[in-house]
């Protein structure tokens, strides 16, 4: 089978933007939470989110005019543009080429545009037609492709929350199977009063500070951002001399659909068991997991079960950047397979930030409180869970 490995990283996200600035963030355990500026969130009682405040897409994108683009379409092609360049890839054939691009919103900022056009006006005949076209959420590869100059799959999966994963793993067969040799896969999403409501009405907003794994843990805060990979096969990125950050060994997916919002032990346990026999990885060499981690009381007490029953008495550190850039939604676990590809690449744990009493019932659960840890990585797992039971894992391991 065709190996595919990580040649370049593309995050865009409230704690930096680039690879040398992300990392020094997950470092230091900063913090990108503010108050909202990209919608009025007067009456909201939370009205905090991870917001790329430094954003100017005009800076970032070289061949899209960002004007024809909506937020969520910017950061993932800014992500893309990141990656390639982080990865140095100048020679890549457009038809062997592509990208697949996960998200929960999608343009969900442009279609509150619309309405309030519609609104302020009274009816259709009042939206913008430019708006309108940047409305369809295949537009976020799209925007992919055309600042890369790429000619092969354009996909965009709407997969909620563990999307990001969704598209990795696609990415991956079509190198695997000789389809493609080079794939931007990731997610993107942005804030917005859509699902900052839908996320309150469903009780699972916190105000300030994101907790996972804590005691008193209390919900999510909303983030945005891009999160690119550039995934190579591995002949092709050593015969253009490429740097090589890791591989990835294989990943996982499944839905149980037993609840709207609910997640299920069960089922995210034999979804890191997929993953891990697709991998040809055991529990035990597992180095660390990139949790999901939301910070509600539900997801992380469901999310340690799974990880204690596949795991056993060896537990790996577990930790969640959730606490320093909010959930990005889908782009969630792009951000997480960055991280871990960090971990690897780079000898570091991130960690789990606002944690300050342990919860008894997650007792063998280590997760990494507060401050970033020296480890060897040889493997590390990242965990992306979605409402409606949509559950991705992606393995990647240092190259042998």
């Amino acid at each position: 089978m065709r190996r595919v490995v990580v040649t370049g990283l593309g995050p865009v996200s409230s704690i930096g933007t680039g690879v040398a600035a992300f990392a020094a963030g997950l470092r230091v355990g900063r913090s990108g939470i503010s108050p909202i500026v990209g919608f009025d969130a007067t009456g909201f009682p939370h009205r905090d989110a991870g917001e790329v405040r430094d954003f100017v897409p005009e800076t970032r994108l070289r061949r899209i005019d960002p004007a024809g683009w909506g937020r969520s379409s910017q950061f993932a092609a800014a992500a893309a543009r990141l990656a390639a360049d982080d990865g140095r890839l100048t020679d890549a054939e457009p038809g062997r080429s592509g990208a697949v691009i996960g998200t929960t919103s999608g343009e969900s900022v442009v279609m509150e545009q619309l309405t309030a056009q519609i609104v302020a006006s009274g009816g259709p005949a009042g939206m913008d037609a430019g708006l309108l076209g940047m409305l369809p959420a295949h537009r976020l590869a799209h925007a992919v492709s055309a600042e890369l100059g790429l000619a092969g799959e354009s996909l965009t999966l709407a997969t909620a929350c563990s999307a990001s994963n969704y598209a990795i793993g696609y990415a991956y067969d079509l190198i695997t199977t000789d389809e493609a040799d080079v794939m931007f896969a990731g997610g993107a999403d942005s804030v917005c009063r859509w699902a900052h409501a839908g996320f309150y009405r469903l009780g699972a907003l916190t105000g300030t500070a994101c907790s996972p794994f804590d005691r008193d843990r209390s919900g999510i805060i909303t983030g945005e951002g891009g999160a690119v990979l550039l995934l190579e096969e591995l002949e092709h990125a050593r015969g253009r001399g490429a740097r090589i950050y890791a591989e990835v060994l294989g990943y996982g997916m499944n839905c149980d659909a037993s609840h709207p919002v609910a997640p299920d032990a069960a089922s995210i346990s034999e979804c890191m068991r997929i993953a891990q026999r697709n991998a040809s990885v055991k529990p035990s060499d597992v180095d660390y997991i990139c949790a999901h981690g939301t910070g509600t009381p539900a997801n992380d007490s469901v999310e340690a079960q799974a990880i204690f029953e596949v795991f056993g008495a060896q537990v790996p550190p577990v930790s969640s950047i959730k606490s320093m850039i909010g959930h990005t939604m889908g782009a969630a676990s792009g951000f997480g397979a960055i991280a871990s590809i960090l971990a690897i690449a780079e000898g570091f744990l991130p960690p789990t930030i606002n944690w300050a009493n342990p919860d008894p019932d997650l007792a063998r659960l280590d997760p990494v409180p507060n401050v970033a840890r020296s480890a060897t990585v040889t493997i590390a797992q990242n965990n992306g869970f979605a409402f409606g039971g949509n559950n991705a894992i992606t393995l990647f391991g240092a190259l042998t």
